[in-house]
């Protein structure tokens, strides 16, 4: 099927490896089949998916020209509505047996995921569920090239330690939005150090876990003071910022 896009839904539709593991969670679905919400459906590619199994898709996208190319996508689906709306403002009539949720950036600061899901859940029956089920959080201590707050994308660092999980979400729980932590991080060899690297991990299902794609999750790479550390030296960095509100809320501190 030919898709009609945005410019930024056509390098969505064109990672493979996003597309792919989505639609082996959708198709591994087993719940009821009623009903299902697509929340940020951009030109529909996931709405596409889930109208072979759903008796009913509605689709919501805030963003005009998008919704507009996901009305053209799919009007040939008779099982599937599309509304161009804010799903924070939406007041859903039924309950769904399935949000899917797909509006993924790394450890969920620059997404609005989650007060959509804050929002949604209340309209998501007691046996339904999410694709994806949530996310797991890794940190690893770097040498950065770029002393200023950047995404992984064909820059030049050292990564000095082991990653270590720090933090892992379960959609269906109720999600504070304002993360605090301090990580403390075992260097690995000699050296300096300026930074902490990100990576999120996406769990569609019980099943799938993805990695970082050209188009979800790029890891973040996050500066904080220069420090000079020995092999086996700890680490301890505070670590704050608020899920959905850019990445502009990140903060560090290195604790001595």
């Amino acid at each position: 099927m030919k898709f009609k896009t945005t410019k930024y839904h056509f390098d969505l539709l064109n990672d493979s490896s996003r597309l792919a593991v989505f639609l082996e969670a959708i198709n591994e679905y087993e719940g009821n089949t009623e009903l299902a919400y697509d929340l940020g459906c951009g030109s529909g590619i996931l709405s596409y998916f889930l109208s072979s199994h759903f008796n009913e898709v509605i689709a919501i996208e805030v963003n005009k020209q998008a919704s507009d190319c996901a009305m053209e996508n799919l009007a040939d689906f008779s099982n599937v509505n599309v509304v161009n709306s804010d799903v924070l403002e939406c007041d859903f009539e039924k309950k769904a047996d399935l949000l899917v949720c797909e509006m993924m950036d790394t450890a969920l600061i620059d997404e609005e995921q989650v007060p959509v899901l804050n929002h949604a859940k209340q309209f998501l029956k007691d046996t339904g569920t999410i694709i994806p089920k949530g996310i797991i959080n890794s940190c690893e201590l770097v040498d950065m090239e770029r002393e200023y707050l950047h995404w992984d994308e064909n820059v030049n660092y050292d990564v000095m330690s082991d990653p270590v999980i720090y933090c892992e979400i379960d959609f269906l729980d109720e999600i504070n939005p304002e993360f605090e932590a301090t990580l403390s991080i075992k260097a690995k060899r000699d050296g300096n150090i300026n930074g902490l690297k990100i990576t999120t991990f996406t769990k569609l299902n019980e099943n799938i876990v993805c990695g970082p794609t050209p188009m979800l999750n790029p890891p973040l790479l996050i500066p904080f003071e220069k420090q000079s550390v020995k092999r086996n030296d700890f680490i301890n960095v505070k670590l704050k910022y608020i899920m959905g509100n850019g990445i502009e809320s990140i903060e560090t501190d290195i604790l001595r």
